[in-house]
């Protein structure tokens, strides 16, 4: 049974007819007192609450209700209902145990699918068939390895895949969110619809509406043809955010109003477009810190992590080292139509043993480095100990004292460059940060350099 809470009865109405139409056992009330009386006597799946029910919209009765419902009903998911204008208040019942938020007026579609994902994320019997095995038809998009920490996160990724739920893929750079993200998307129902990529650090913030809402002839200058942007090529799919945290804030609220309402409007049109989208987000920051720190909108946050996978470093997981390394070498030389390659015991012992802060990016460029360079049948642990060249970090953080943050980070990026010849790929990996952040960077601080 479903529990509507709301004190309008054209809103207890409609969300009746809809969710008794989806089959659906449902039970309206009109205000907290009998809301309490409700949960004191049964359990519900599922609760719909409005947060305002007098002429007061501070929504403090909605918060009350919402603590005193799950001291009542702990695991049932709660959906509260607001304005567009009170989503700070949503974010409040977020923060009080709260599963999910929805503006008024809401998209009936997107209401059904966040009921339907709370409900299939809350059974509590849907455990024993998210286990992984070798033939249940998990697509693991070229994800290698075998030790319980990935195998921890390909289960949760079996599990809400199959939702609509938003996920976001945490973790440091270089350890593979992309093929996560995408292994969402391969086991959901949209495996067919597109997978639309968009790494949020590369598009400054101008151009950020034309890339992700598109634009119409004549909206600017440059657009001389109509553009679809990635929301709507991504429609019926999913879109895959990178590096979230890199995102400005005056486009962070234009992102969450997308994902709040699922609708757009192209530049230089007034009509505002429906999309359905799966959203799965990438970030290696810490959101949680970037909120405190008012850099990261808190509602944003709550919108994007509805379930959040964290993806362990390489050093985390060092049994599946062995597994990786014969993969790239395999695939290097497949891809190259060269001989197959072996890597002795000792090498892989010896690659099983390095620290790795690039993770799998890391593991990966040193083993075709290696290959290619040797040129030989046969690796060993000596030939890897040649072409290994640990990220320097010694002259990078002297001589600083005194500098404002951005000559600090001027400072750094040289030193980092000269460090590394200019060969931007270890620039970003030695900084802990994306090649297309680094590119931003340069172009920042007007830092010429030959790649």
């Amino acid at each position: 049974m479903i529990l509507i809470i709301d004190d309008d009865s054209a809103i207890r109405s409609s969300l009746s007819f809809m969710l008794k139409r989806a089959k659906y056992d449902v039970l309206a009330v009109s205000c907290p007192k009998e809301a309490i009386k409700t949960v004191r006597s049964v359990t519900p799946q599922l609760i719909l609450m409005d947060m305002n029910f007098s002429l007061s919209t501070n929504g403090e009765e909605g918060l009350i209700l919402l603590r005193q419902v799950k001291l009542f009903c702990p695991d049932v998911p709660v959906i509260l209902m607001t304005a567009w204008g009170s989503i700070p208040l949503a974010v409040q019942g977020m923060q009080a145990g709260a599963f999910d938020f929805i503006t008024k007026p809401w998209n009936n579609a997107a209401l059904m699918q966040r009921i339907e994902t709370a409900l299939e994320l809350t059974s509590k019997d849907k455990s024993a068939d998210t286990v992984l095995t070798d033939n249940d038809g998990f697509d693991r998009s070229h994800i290698i390895g075998k030790s319980k920490a990935l195998l921890d996160v390909l289960t949760t990724v079996k599990r809400v895949a199959r939702t609509g739920a938003s996920v976001l893929v945490t973790g440091e750079s270089g350890t593979g969110k992309e093929l996560i993200a995408e292994a969402v998307h391969l086991n959901s129902p949209r495996r067919n619809k597109p997978f639309v990529k968009v790494n949020l650090g590369g598009i400054s913030q101008t151009l950020f509406e034309s890339e992700m809402f598109g634009h119409k002839k004549g909206a600017f200058t440059d657009a001389v043809t109509d553009r679809k942007g990635r929301f709507e090529l991504a429609d019926k799919g999913t879109i895959f955010l990178d590096e979230i945290g890199e995102l400005d804030l005056s486009c962070q609220v234009k992102l969450l109003r997308v994902l709040q309402e699922q609708t757009f409007e192209p530049l230089g049109e007034s009509r505002p477009r429906k999309v359905d989208v799966r959203v799965v987000c990438a970030t290696n920051a810490n959101l949680e810190q970037m909120v405190r720190e008012h850099t990261f909108r808190e509602d944003l946050f709550y919108r994007i992590n509805l379930i959040t996978v964290h993806l362990p470093a390489l050093r985390e997981r060092r049994e599946d080292i062995p597994l990786l390394a014969r993969h790239f070498a395999d695939s290097r030389c497949k891809a190259d139509g060269l001989s197959p390659v072996e890597l002795t015991d000792d090498a892989l012992d010896y690659l099983s043993r390095l620290p790795y802060p690039g993770n799998i990016r890391e593991l990966k460029n040193l083993v075709e480095r290696t290959l290619l360079v040797c040129g030989k049948q046969q690796l060993t642990a000596d030939d890897f100990k040649a072409q290994y060249h640990p990220a320097s970090t010694t002259s990078v953080t002297e001589n600083l004292q005194g500098l404002t943050l951005e000559e600090l980070e001027r400072r750094t990026i040289m030193q980092a460059l000269e460090a590394h010849g200019n060969n931007l790929s270890q620039v970003a990996l030695s900084l802990g940060i994306s090649r297309a952040a680094l590119y931003r960077r340069l172009e920042k601080y007007g830092i010429s350099f030959n790649d």
